[in-house]
């Protein structure tokens, strides 16, 4: 299986690429951001892109893949809407409308939340922009999309968020995680779970659209 990754240096990006590079049924990995993840791999190619509005300049290189694993967001804390749109929904519809003309048999992966608004109408803009993402790419061409709506997320093996309140709650907490694990445990996956259930799902597809954490879980 050939896999485009974007949001590669992110905590959820990060887990996801290491499971590609270790998954033998994954060939090869195209990974595509604003800088280099700094693993040195022979599956894995990495183009730096500045442009995430405008993506026709790498219209060459995407061709030919079977899935894409879109592990790109930011926080929307401090954030306006209009602000939050442009990182979520913009950069988001700018790669896939393009893979989805180029490659009509991909399966798209995308990292939503929890608590994602559907119905785009909700109080909460961050879960409104996020259901008009979702919306709008399960309207695009693909083989197959899937919105996988994580809530708490375990890092594991050493990878860590970029944003530094995370970083400091996941310290606190990584005491409490077995305890937490135990008590709630559908509330609570890993960057591991996701890797392995992104990779399993382009492979086998999902009776679902939409995952939450135990769907996710449990793949």
């Amino acid at each position: 299986m050939d896999v485009i990754l974007f949001g590669a240096t992110g905590m959820v990006g990060q887990g996801v690429l290491r499971e590609c590079l270790l998954d033998p049924d994954v060939d090869r990995i195209l990974s595509i951001g604003r800088g280099l993840t700094g693993q040195s791999n022979r599956k894995l190619r990495e183009i730096v892109h500045t442009d995430f509005l405008d993506f026709s300049p790498l219209r060459n290189e995407l061709t030919g893949y079977d899935a894409c694993f879109f592990c790109l967001g930011v926080t929307s804390a401090g954030m306006s809407e209009e602000q939050y749109n442009r990182v979520t929904y913009e950069y988001t519809m700018a790669a896939a409308r393009l893979l989805a003309e180029l490659n009509p048999g991909m399966t798209f992966i995308y990292v939503s939340g929890q608590g994602t608004d559907s119905t785009e109408r909700g109080r909460t803009m961050w879960a409104r922009v996020k259901g008009k993402t979702e919306n709008a790419l399960l309207r695009l061409p693909f083989k197959a999309a899937y919105m996988f709506r994580p809530g708490v997320i375990q890092p594991l093996h050493g990878i860590e968020s970029r944003t530094r309140l995370y970083r400091i709650g996941y310290v606190v907490a990584a005491p409490l995680m077995p305890l937490l694990k135990a008590l709630f445990p559908n509330a609570i996956t890993t960057t591991e779970q996701i890797g392995r259930a992104m990779i399993r799902i382009a492979w086998e597809g999902a009776a679902k659209t939409v995952l939450e954490n135990p769907d996710i879980n449990r793949v």
